[in-house]
């Protein structure tokens, strides 16, 4: 599950985008609180704290408890807005969390023992098709990552979604398909023995029907 983090904000008096390249310069980031029946909250905060979270690799999906003028807010970080050239973060959405709340997040998938599939050991190929997973969760029990084991896995196997045992308090934003998450495949040179088998049926069919027209 991931960590509970905190970050110390000031509110912020002046909109526009010169007050917040002002405090840009300053080495500050705007943000706003929003949601929860409330109010907007507009607020900065410290950029290197923000760049600390930011390199956990895990702060869209963890819990900010924001400390501005006294109060505790409790919030999970909806977007960061970043400069196109330099990647420094310009701004952040955070959505306020209401007791009991349930989030959507996208949590990273980790495939797990791949040297004990058959297929993967014999030259397959893991086609992800998907990285991540979009998840409904309860906000205080959203996971850092979703681990899939594919241990007897083959050639011609796929993952779906209805194959995933998820945490508790978790369960799939997707409901109306078992989505493929990934397939073992075959690389070019890897050829069964059944197509083989089919390539020189055709041959022979080929040369049956060559024959007959001479």
């Amino acid at each position: 599950m991931s960590d509970t983090l905190t970050l110390s904000a000031e509110a912020r008096e002046q909109a526009g985008k010169g007050a917040s390249r002002a405090l840009r310069r300053e080495g500050r980031i705007p943000a706003v609180v929003y949601g929860g029946k409330e109010e907007p909250l507009s607020i900065h905060i410290e950029e290197r704290a923000l760049q600390r979270m930011l390199g956990t690799g895990h702060f869209t999906n963890s819990i900010v408890m924001i400390d501005v003028g006294g109060k505790s807010v409790r919030t999970l970080p909806k977007d960061v807005a970043f400069h196109p050239v330099s990647d420094r973060p310009l701004h952040v959405d955070f959505l306020r969390l209401s007791k009991n709340a349930k989030v959507d997040v996208s949590v990273p998938v980790v495939f797990e023992n791949e040297e004990d599939s058959p297929g993967l050991k014999r030259g397959a190929v893991l086609n992800i098709v998907r990285h991540e997973l979009e998840l409904t969760c309860d906000a205080d029990k959203i996971p850092d990552e979703i681990h899939i084991d594919v241990t007897g896995l083959d050639v011609g196997d796929s993952i779906h979604i209805s194959h995933v045992k998820l945490p508790e308090g978790s369960v799939s934003a997707i409901t109306d398909r078992d989505f493929t998450i990934a397939t073992i495949v075959a690389p070019g040179s890897m050829r069964s023995d059944s197509d083989a088998a089919e390539d020189e049926a055709a041959a022979a069919a080929a040369s049956a029907a060559a024959a007959e027209s001479a």
